[in-house]
């Protein structure tokens, strides 16, 4: 079956359940953090992939994920998932419910990405500049990549502007090359 195919099932299913019992925007808060700790653990999904593990140790790793106690909704779908053998799935349901909750909540996911920390005003100003451009609610991630150099890459959805000076460095030595 395809790989895209079963956690866009499986979140869907979660988040026509999450809206019947009015707890979508908990579980997407959730899913969030659920999201994070596969991203800062990698042996997470080392640990849900391993046949060793019984199904009962699964759930407590995969419930732990979410930082504290989830609430029962969500705790009888990680069951849910781990009795079907979906586990190793967490992560892209997780993905997947949040594309679902953004696009029914018409969310847009910004993330701006600098090669220092910027002051709390000067994200404001790039926020208060991104709201004035559109009618969705703004959903922010600031990421720090001192590979960029300098400047700026912001990304909204599928559009990208890369304003970073590695970027610039990039294009000056394309054009060089292609000059001979």
């Amino acid at each position: 079956m395809n790989e895209g195919l079963i956690p866009s099932r499986y979140a869907k299913a979660l988040y026509k359940y999450a809206q019947e019992h009015h707890v979508a925007a908990p579980i997407y808060e959730e899913m969030k953090r659920l999201d994070a700790a596969f991203a800062t653990h990698t042996e997470l999904s080392k640990a849900l992939s391993n046949p060793a593990l019984s199904a009962a140790d699964k759930v407590r790793v995969l419930s732990s994920a979410f930082g504290e106690k989830p609430d029962d909704y969500l705790l009888r779908f990680v069951q849910l998932v781990i009795r079907n053998r979906r586990e190793t799935f967490a992560r892209a349901i997780a993905l997947a419910y949040q594309d679902i909750y953004r696009r029914a909540n018409h969310i847009a996911r910004v993330t701006i990405t600098t090669a220092v920390a910027l002051d709390k005003e000067v994200l404001d100003r790039i926020g208060d500049l991104m709201k004035k451009q559109t009618d969705k609610t703004l959903e922010f991630v600031y990421e720090i990549d001192p590979s960029i150099i300098g400047g700026f890459i912001l990304r909204e959805d599928s559009m990208q502007l890369d304003a970073s000076v590695n970027s610039e460095l990039k294009k000056l030595r394309l054009k060089l090359l292609n000059s001979k």
